[in-house]
């Protein structure tokens, strides 16, 4: 009998952002590896692991982010925000040029005060 307990695999998710405005939306710069809000109106938890298929206005390539949730949007959440899921990069090599990449794609609009989907 096997009695060895298996870890759930993360939920799959896509995100295709077509604009820079709703990158700056979705972005979050203040996690130290970077992070995206994803819209979903699927049920999780902070902590769980997460796979996103990311893809970056202007550029058919797709990322792939093995990230975790680190904060959650409830459905009619105040401020008129969407509901979804914040996820944090990993701290590895790729998170790093996925943060720049998505960083020089901003610009000058990462100082921006404008509303976001995040905080």
């Amino acid at each position: 009998m096997n009695t060895t307990a298996t870890t759930p695999r993360p939920s799959v998710m896509q995100l295709n952002i077509k604009e820079r405005a709703a990158l700056y939306a979705a972005y979050i710069p203040f996690f130290t590896e970077g992070g995206i809000f994803v819209p979903t109106t699927k049920d999780y938890r902070l902590g769980d692991d997460v796979y996103v298929l990311l893809s970056l206005p202007d550029s058919p390539q797709r990322y792939p982010v093995a990230g975790r949730v680190a904060w959650v949007t409830p459905a009619h959440a105040s401020g008129n925000r969407s509901q979804g899921v914040g996820v944090r990069f990993p701290n590895d090599d790729k998170s790093r040029e996925l943060r720049l990449k998505i960083e020089e794609l901003l610009g000058a609009s990462l100082g921006m005060d404008k509303p976001t989907q995040t905080i």
